[in-house]
């Protein structure tokens, strides 16, 4: 990586991937990669959330999806962190100042939120364009839609000072690890036998 990516890049990216589903991945390495992966598994957590949902299935189904929810989601985790330590270790060159402001959200949580935004966005975007629903449906979904896209301009602005101060050494983040117990048989009591 030569430099930090743009917040404004990062959504024409998301946009991108879900205007084409299916879409072989572009990238196999560094920040753009885990960006990438951290928004697909974000988009099969929407799916399978929906789908969990369902009431005219058997309980196996939802079970399944649950366990599928429970792999994206760590997969997802997984990814946020890789995007941290990949920026952070692009900054480490960069000398912190000592009253460097402390971030306590990272530039990899912030750009999770920007890909569930963009999910977020198009869901609503889809309830606008519905021909079923009544006139007052379709007005409340434009008017979330504009809190939604004025939300994600927000955070981009928020993600993109984040990186500027920390290219200047005037602010930081640090990589925090999730340690999803659930998922782990040695920590979650349920799996590895405690009564």
């Amino acid at each position: 990586m030569n430099r930090l990516p743009a917040a404004a890049g990062i959504v024409e990216f998301h946009d991108y991937c879900l205007a084409a589903p299916g879409a072989p991945a572009r990238f196999q390495a560094g920040v753009w990669a885990a960006i990438e992966a951290n928004h697909w598994h974000n988009s099969m957590l929407w799916e399978q959330e929906d789908l969990a949902r369902r009431r005219d299935v058997p309980d196996s189904d939802i079970a399944s999806n649950k366990r599928a929810i429970d792999t994206h989601n760590q997969k997802r985790n997984d990814a946020i962190e890789r995007i941290d330590e990949t920026l952070l270790d692009f900054l480490s060159k960069i000398k912190t100042k000592s009253d460097a402001r402390l971030s306590s959200e990272t530039a990899g949580g912030m750009i999770d939120r920007l890909s569930i935004l963009a999910l977020k966005i198009r869901a609503m975007r889809e309830q606008t364009e519905r021909t079923d629903v009544d006139a007052a449906h379709i007005a409340t979904c434009r008017a979330r839609l504009e809190r939604l896209l004025e939300q994600r301009a927000d955070l981009a602005g928020c993600l993109d000072r984040l990186l500027a101060e920390a290219q200047r050494g005037e602010g930081y983040f640090k990589v925090y690890r999730q340690f999803k117990m659930y998922n782990d048989p040695k920590l979650n009591p349920a799996l590895y036998g405690k009564r």
